[in-house]
């Protein structure tokens, strides 16, 4: 399930830096509430954009390997600081507090899912077999004493 999640969501993410990338004046006029945040300024959007596909890429790279994790938590990361940096803005009065709902699924939802993604391996290889192995060892240990 998780793994079928970081593809969805690193593509969309993926998706948007490239819009970002490609297309910044279409990606400030389209995505609500960006306008009323300041002055249009390609490059800042590119910047961004730049972000957000390297987030959206480390998402299935780590669904295909473990060995990915560290990539793929360096983007949740930044989602879950962009998501505060949202929340700090509304709470010092920067921002309108109907906007927190608006930033909801495009803002909130990335980095929960993100950070359920990878809070724990996949389920695969040797980072994710690490654990269950240990488990193992220790009940070996522990019945051989008894």
């Amino acid at each position: 399930m998780r793994g079928a999640v970081a593809w969805i969501l690193g593509i969309a993410l993926a998706a948007n830096g490239f819009v970002m990338l490609g297309a910044p004046a279409a990606w400030y006029a389209a995505v609500p509430g960006v306008a009323a945040t300041g002055p249009f300024n390609a490059h800042f959007i590119r910047d961004i954009g730049v972000a957000y596909f390297l987030c959206g890429a480390s998402l299935p790279w780590f669904a295909i390997s473990p060995a990915a994790r560290p990539a793929a938590m360096i983007g949740a990361a930044f989602l879950a600081l962009h998501a505060a940096v949202h929340l700090w803005d509304a709470a010092a009065g920067r921002e309108h507090l109907h906007q927190l709902l608006i930033d909801l699924p495009p803002v909130f939802l990335p980095p929960v899912l993100a950070v359920w993604i990878v809070w724990r391996p996949l389920g695969r290889g040797p980072i994710a077999n690490k654990g269950a192995d240990h488990d193992q060892m220790a009940s070996a240990a522990a019945a051989r004493r008894v």
